[in-house]
């Protein structure tokens, strides 16, 4: 016990003040050394091309810095191996309690660098947020938000940007989620997603024309993405087992008593859907007003019947009192 004035500072002795000074220069030292790691990964892995190797670069210096903080502080504290694995016991039990949250979300990091659930790039949906990762920490993800398309809406999430175009928020998310909710992941194993693109026509059009220029459009905007998507699905039947699937474009009917709709589905690549849609959407459009196809209206209506009506002579004429038009059915 150490005495300042008439103050006792219970504890406080050279040992003790020693090991104190001996934490401060480990923090100070991991720190500046952390820094300087980071600053040679930046140097020696810069430029686009070098994204996920930076990343597993910054991950590997952040966990190594932690594993030599943890055990400098018991060397430093526990003279002891005995002693040091009670402490670490009491507090490892007290840390579970008081931040389970907390340690749940360091056991979703491991459970995504180990995984391979995902990784920074990647274009997910996690915790209810759609986007794609730009930094993933030891508690947290974080998610460069993007819209979402029509019929994929999430009432719980609101969004003003109709596509998967970015909406320029940024959103944390804890890694526990990797627990609670499943993990949508765009780009991970198959860098490609179908798409399809629905036009409703009236029953006199042409269908057989109106389905060949749809093939037509989706063609020659995603003619290359069958043989990419051939490469990435043989990729990713190496790890899974995957069916096969058609990669080439195709048109499906559907039948209503008001329009026939026709649907042309075609493989695109997670990034860029929007303008692919919107040049087959042009291109069908245009073609389809050159050769006289009809777009059905949303809704039609038939009026089969209406009451006759006669007029009531004894009624003077408009000016000095309205002229009355009635129905033989309201005269029974």
């Amino acid at each position: 016990m150490s005495a300042l004035g008439n103050v006792h500072l219970v504890g406080l002795d050279l040992h003790t003040a020693t090991k104190l000074l001996y934490t401060a220069i480990l923090v100070v030292g991991l720190v500046a050394l952390r820094w300087i790691a980071r600053q040679v990964v930046r140097l020696a892995l810069r430029g686009r091309s070098h994204v996920s190797a930076r990343f597993w670069a910054r991950q590997g210096v952040n966990l190594a810095t932690a594993v030599f903080a943890a055990l400098g502080l018991l060397s430093i504290w526990f003279d002891n191996g005995l002693h040091a694995a009670a402490a670490l016991g009491i507090l490892t039990a007290g840390a579970a309690f008081a931040l389970q949250k907390a340690i749940t979300s360091l056991a979703g990091y491991f459970l995504i660098l180990r995984g391979d659930i995902f990784t920074v790039g990647d274009r997910i949906v996690m915790g209810g947020v759609r986007g794609d990762v730009i930094g993933l920490g030891f508690l947290r993800t974080t998610i460069l938000e993007m819209g979402q398309p029509a019929g994929d809406e999430d009432e719980e999430v609101h969004t003003w940007v109709d596509g998967r175009q970015y909406t320029g928020r940024v959103v944390t998310v804890t890694n526990a989620a990797v627990f609670d909710e499943p993990v949508f992941n765009y780009s991970r194993e198959f860098t490609f997603l179908w798409e399809e693109l629905r036009v409703q026509i009236t029953h006199d059009s042409d269908h057989r024309l109106a389905e060949r220029i749809l093939l037509e459009a989706a063609l020659e905007h995603s003619k290359d993405r069958a043989a990419l998507g051939t490469e990435a699905l043989q990729k990713m039947r190496r790890r899974f087992f995957v069916p096969n699937a058609d990669l080439e474009p195709a048109v499906f009917y559907k039948l209503n008593s008001s329009w026939i709709e026709l649907a042309v589905r075609f493989i695109v690549p997670t990034h860029g859907i929007r303008q692919v849609k919107s040049a087959i959407a042009k291109q069908v459009l245009e073609q389809f007003q050159d050769n006289g196809i009809a777009f059905a209206p949303s809704a039609t209506y038939a009026i089969t019947d209406f009451p006759r009506v006669r007029l009531d002579e004894s009624v003077p004429y408009p000016g000095e009192t309205p002229m009355r038009m009635r129905s033989p059915e309201h005269e029974r």
